[in-house]
C-alpha cells in the first residue's frame, strides 16, 4: 500500500494591526470559485518553504512584508478528483509597507466586529475560529453532503 498521495499546498494569513483590524481581500467571483472576502494567501510553489511562501503571497497580494508568521492551524479537504487540498493557516501582527490591491482582489483593513456584515467567502467565519480559538488547530471537511460539508474542528 502506497503512503503517498497527490496534494495541493496553499496558505492563508491573518494580519492584525493591533487596533482590532485585519487585512481582508475581496476575491473576484469571475476569477475565483471561492469568492468573497477572505484572508490573503495562495499556492506554495515547488521547492519553496512554507513560511517563505506565505511571506511571498502576502507581499504579492497586499504590498505588505510580513515578519514572523506563526502557524496556527490547517484547513483541508479532498477535491472531486480525490486530491488532498491543504491550507496552512498563519497569523502575524509584525509587518511593514503600504497596503495596496493586486489582480488577486481589492484589499483593505476591516474591523473584526464588521466581518459578519461582509460578503465573506464560503465558511470564512468558521475558518476564523481556527485562527482565534487556541484550542482549535484544524478545520477538515470530511465529506460532501448535498451542497454542504461536514465540518470537523480539532
Amino acid at each position: 500500500m502506497s503512503r503517498s498521495e497527490k496534494v495541493i499546498l496553499t496558505n492563508m494569513c491573518l494580519i492584525e494591526d493591533g487596533k482590532g483590524n485585519i487585512v481582508m481581500q475581496m476575491r473576484d467571483p469571475k476569477r475565483y470559485a471561492w469568492s468573497g472576502a477572505a484572508l490573503p494567501g495562495g499556492h506554495i510553489e515547488a521547492h519553496e518553504g512554507l513560511v517563505e511562501s506565505v511571506i511571498r503571497e502576502v507581499k504579492e497580494e497586499t504590498g505588505l512584508t510580513i515578519h514572523h508568521p506563526q502557524l496556527v492551524g490547517m484547513k483541508h479537504w479532498y477535491t472531486k478528483e480525490d486530491i488532498r487540498y491543504l491550507v496552512f493557516l498563519y497569523r502575524t501582527s509584525d509587518f511593514e509597507g503600504e497596503l495596496y490591491s493586486s489582480e488577486e482582489g481589492q484589499v483593505g483593513w476591516v474591523a473584526r466586529e464588521e466581518l459578519a456584515q461582509l460578503d465573506l467567502a464560503y465558511d470564512m467565519l468558521n475558518l476564523l475560529r481556527v485562527f482565534e480559538e487556541g484550542d482549535l488547530s484544524e478545520l477538515f471537511y470530511r465529506e460532501r453532503l448535498a451542497d454542504d460539508f461536514v465540518r470537523e474542528f480539532w
